[in-house]
């Protein structure tokens, strides 16, 4: 049942400090736009990094750039190489405190040093187009202003919070995923700042992810003399992709997209080597060990084929994050407090995966989009709507006051979602 609330006259008056920052945050999305930093970019991420080192300075917590877990990723001649991965910020602010929250975002963009888009330029009025102003530098920017009025509020001592922003989230999270499922566990409440859509809808459910890679070999033989003693990894290649895009449908809510294949070389020779890269998208925990085992026939098909052999790497990097009890108590949470502000909150199920699908699987309830409103994100069309900083912001403030002053309850919210995980375990055991 949702308890009525108002907003107090100390509230208020933080409130409205946030508004009278709104050209400040313009125009530090507009230079953080105009750093470059992609998922590869180091040198990109690394000063971005430095910026953002800056602005969360004034919050006065502990600062620290921790070491991401190295990953993997198969290179397009089928050698399995180590990444090293940028380093995350890491803020923490009373770790003490008998209620915790994380917070989480993330400092990479998928456009490339090399990429045309590059800086930030006004489409109208309202309206900035610019690399990661969306997607999710503008999302910072509100997160920074909101911890900023908690800072200034009188229970704020009530509650602790861990805010890690992470370099590879937008190239799946392979190295700050640890990080995140710990700060899940021992955290009561997650907020995550990916952008909300235009219209200021939130994303509700979120599908699950999975990425892989399969390795096939063949033998190389010349196309014209020994066509015969060849084996072509290329067709071998083929089979198993059509095999895969023929599961689409065959499981309500579940995808399989085969994104794209590396090998082959001149025409005269028969290929020997084929690298396969798909995705895989589900609702529900349940559809994991049906995918599982789908996918390992198809492996194992390969397998038989003479002089072919198969190798599949990767695996499910975000199970799908539902419409919980608890996610649902938080989402209520932000409709309360949206309405106290004037704005009308809804949400939707999204395909999309985010840090709050790995928040949720360690067991910390969350909602995941309340950056800023825009839209166009992964493509040089990516704009926000700039009233949203000081609206966003707003919203992020009220909802942390809100948790601090015991409004909402952050306790019970955790332990709705450890309960409902418990029970989503044993039924898929």
């Amino acid at each position: 049942m949702s308890i009525k609330i108002t907003i107090s006259d100390e509230e208020r008056a933080l409130l409205n400090i946030i508004a009278s920052h709104q050209n400040d945050m313009v125009e530090r999305v507009q230079t953080w736009s105009a750093i470059n930093s992609g998922s590869h970019n180091r040198a990109g991420l690394d000063a971005m990094r430095a910026n953002l080192r800056d602005a969360f300075a004034s919050l006065g917590g502990q600062i620290a750039e921790p070491d991401l877990a190295q990953g993997t990723y198969v290179t397009a001649a089928g050698e399995q190489t180590h990444v090293e991965y940028a380093p995350a910020l890491e803020i923490t602010v009373r770790p003490d405190a008998p209620v915790q929250i994380v917070l989480t975002g993330h400092y990479d963009t998928v456009f490339p040093a090399d990429f045309h888009f590059q800086s930030a330029t006004w489409t109208d009025d309202e309206t900035l187009n610019g690399p990661g102003v969306a997607d999710m530098k503008g999302g910072i920017i509100v997160m920074i202003e909101a911890l900023k009025a908690l800072e200034q509020y009188s229970a704020a001592h009530k509650v602790g919070y861990t805010v890690l922003l992470s370099p590879d989230e937008e190239i799946g999270s392979p190295g700050s995923a640890p990080r995140l499922a710990e700060l899940g566990r021992r955290s009561h409440v997650g907020l995550t700042f990916e952008p909300a859509l235009a219209d200021g809808s939130l994303a509700g459910a979120r599908k699950g992810s999975g990425n892989f890679a399969l390795i096939i070999k063949g033998r190389a033989a010349h196309a014209g003399r020994e066509h015969h003693l060849g084996r072509n990894a290329i067709t071998a290649m083929a089979r198993f992709a059509a095999a895969v895009d023929a599961l689409n449908g065959q499981r309500e809510g579940v995808t399989f997209n085969m994104a794209k294949i590396d090998g082959g070389g001149a025409t005269n020779i028969v290929p020997e080597l084929a690298v396969g890269r798909f995705n895989v998208r589900m609702i529900e925990t349940e559809d994991l060990a049906w995918i599982t085992a789908q996918i390992d026939n198809l492996v194992a098909d390969v397998n038989t084929e003479d002089g072919i052999s198969a190798e599949l790497t990767g695996g499910f990097s975000r199970p799908p994050k539902p419409m919980a009890p608890a996610n649902a108590q938080i989402f209520d949470w932000v409709k309360q407090a949206g309405a106290l502000l004037g704005q009308s909150i809804k949400w939707s199920m999204s395909g999309g995966v985010c840090e709050g699908n790995n928040l949720w699987a360690s067991g910390c309830p969350n909602v995941d989009t309340l950056g800023v409103r825009g839209g166009d994100i992964h493509s040089d069309r990516e704009y926000v709507k700039v009233a949203s900083f000081t609206e966003r912001a707003q919203l992020a403030a009220l909802i942390l006051m809100k948790i601090a002053g015991g409004e909402f309850n952050a306790a019970t919210v955790k332990e709705m979602a450890m309960a409902d995980l418990a029970s989503s375990t044993a039924a898929a055991q």
